[in-house]
């Protein structure tokens, strides 16, 4: 008679599966909770303890780790030496493994949970059994994944067989599994020990959806989250209508909400292509959509509109009226949600409240390249009162003051080298990823035509030399924002003093690669 292994945290589906394997005369062996719930469903089902002679102890943490369960486990059926040891041992081999763990996840992600509570909900035993079953693959059938249970139970029902290559893709899905819980308990535990950059790292995301196709349509692509829930981010955000997110919309969307993360104050975004092509604020959302719109209404199109308020039928009208491929918020109103459906192409994503610890959960920033992964801290320093220093004979007014700070958290996500402009807390230039800095000021400056006169100027990095500054002074700037730490920071200095500019050097820079 085959004989068939259950031990679940997670009871989703298992009575029907164990009810199968029953009706196809699978003799059916459990522990602690699975038997319990096996049991109350009438399911004829042993315990592990009546197998290896020993009782569940030490709270569980001990039941399955023994030669009568791991030797049926690991027998290699047509070996004969392996077969007469299980004889004179009295090992009977299972065929069948359903094993999911405890629910290590779930518990860290409970903002009370303690160290050790995480620490007793790292599972010995299950990783162990599905570990050899899916060594042994050839022999046993091997379930983690209660979405394989259905056609598994088909399959069962008809008295069907299993190929070796569907016995192979189980086994995979365990090593996978198993490699993810295990990466997660590193993760977790190295945190704990405040390890910034150890010795090796492992990586653990989730499929969240298959992508039509990559940056490009010859590329396959697919979209994977994180095991921990991030707030607000991509991963959490709910899609209230429109087509299926595509690689780029992903990109495009963290991009906008990254940088829209950095104001309290209402504020609108619009992204195209990785780079802010407008932002605005405001007194209400209205007002800062607006201003993100005016700042550049034709690169606009077919971009992505990120607001950090509830949008109402007031910003919502405005929207229908462009070409836009997500629109992003908090939250909508039911009108709002209404006006919008009458563009049903475009992709609109709930993000849910924003957290007020916005930085926590975004620590490490990974790139991969070629052979290897360049790991570093998140650039999610914010600049203080103590970092600026003011360098010029001319101190910023408090308005000029407010208008640096405002194009400082811009220019922070533009593509370096970036420059970027702004007049009344309104982009009105964007010079983003350009081989040399003044060659990005001059697509500012000739972005903002006869607005430049009056602006805010924000550097991601210093000036090299000065002709950035000859060219904003020409243009009619009044205010520079930049780190400074050039070997020639005076020759800009002594171009912005000729010129009136106010100028001032914030000791850190930006640089986005």
């Amino acid at each position: 008679m085959a004989r068939a292994l259950i031990s679940v945290s997670d009871k989703t589906g298992i009575v029907q599966l164990a009810q199968t394997l029953e009706a196809a005369g699978v003799e059916i062996v459990s522990t602690g909770g699975t038997f319990r719930t096996l049991s109350q469903a009438g399911i004829a089902v042993q315990e592990v303890s009546q197998i290896t002679g020993f009782p569940e102890m030490m709270d569980g943490r001990v039941k399955t780790l023994h030669p009568l369960i791991h030797g049926g486990l690991l027998a290699l059926r047509d070996n004969e030496e392996h077969m007469q040891a299980a004889k004179e041992h009295h090992i009977e081999m299972i065929d069948y493994v359903i094993v999911n763990l405890y629910p290590f996840s779930a518990t860290i992600a409970r903002a009370d949970a303690t160290l050790e509570e995480a620490i007793e909900n790292i599972d010995i035993g299950g990783p162990s059994m599905l570990r050899a079953a899916a060594k042994n693959h050839a022999y046993v059938i091997v379930l983690v994944d209660p979405s394989d249970y259905g056609w598994v139970g088909e399959r069962l029902a008809a008295g069907e067989g299993f190929t070796q290559d569907e016995h192979f893709a189980l086994a995979a899905k365990v090593f996978r599994h198993t490699a993810a819980y295990d990466a997660l308990i590193a993760e977790y535990l190295t945190r704990q020990a405040g390890e910034v950059f150890p010795e090796s790292i492992s990586l653990t995301y989730t499929k969240a959806q298959t992508l039509r196709y990559g940056e490009n349509p010859h590329q396959q692509a697919a979209f994977y989250t994180s095991t921990q829930k991030v707030y607000p981010s991509l991963q959490t955000a709910v899609q209230k209508q429109g087509k299926e997110l595509s690689y780029n919309n992903i990109q495009d969307a963290n991009a906008a909400l990254s940088l829209l993360l950095e104001f309290n104050e209402p504020t609108v975004v619009a992204v195209k292509h990785m780079n802010p092509c407008g932002v605005g604020t405001g007194r209400d959302a209205h007002e800062a959509f607006v201003r993100a719109y005016e700042a550049d209404p034709i690169s606009i199109f077919g971009g992505i509109v990120a607001c950090n308020r509830i949008i109402d039928a007031d910003v919502a009208k405005p929207l229908t009226e462009l070409f836009l491929e997500i629109v992003m918020a908090p939250g909508f109103t039911e009108d709002a949600l209404a006006i919008l459906a009458k563009k049903k192409n475009v992709r609109v994503l709930e993000l849910g409240e924003f957290v007020e610890d916005r930085t926590s959960s975004a620590e490490h920033t990974l790139r991969d390249v070629r052979g290897g992964l360049l790991v570093q801290e998140s650039d999610v320093r914010a600049l203080t009162p103590a970092d600026i220093t003011v360098v010029t004979h001319r101190a910023p007014t408090e308005e000029e003051l407010s208008e640096l700070l405002f194009a400082w958290k811009i220019v922070k996500h533009v593509k370096s080298n970036a420059i970027v402009l702004t007049k009344d807390h309104q982009t009105v230039g964007v010079g983003a990823g350009q081989m040399n800095r003044v060659g990005a000021a001059n697509i500012a400056i000739a972005q903002a035509g006869d607005q430049a006169a009056g602006c805010a100027l924000a550097s991601d990095a210093f000036f090299p030399m000065p002709d950035t500054l000859e060219a904003a002074a020409k243009a009619g700037i009044r205010a520079v924002i930049q780190p400074g730490g050039s070997i020639k920071d005076q020759l800009s200095i002594d171009v912005a003093n000729e010129y009136g500019i106010a100028m001032v050097f914030t000791g850190v820079r930006h640089f986005r690669h």
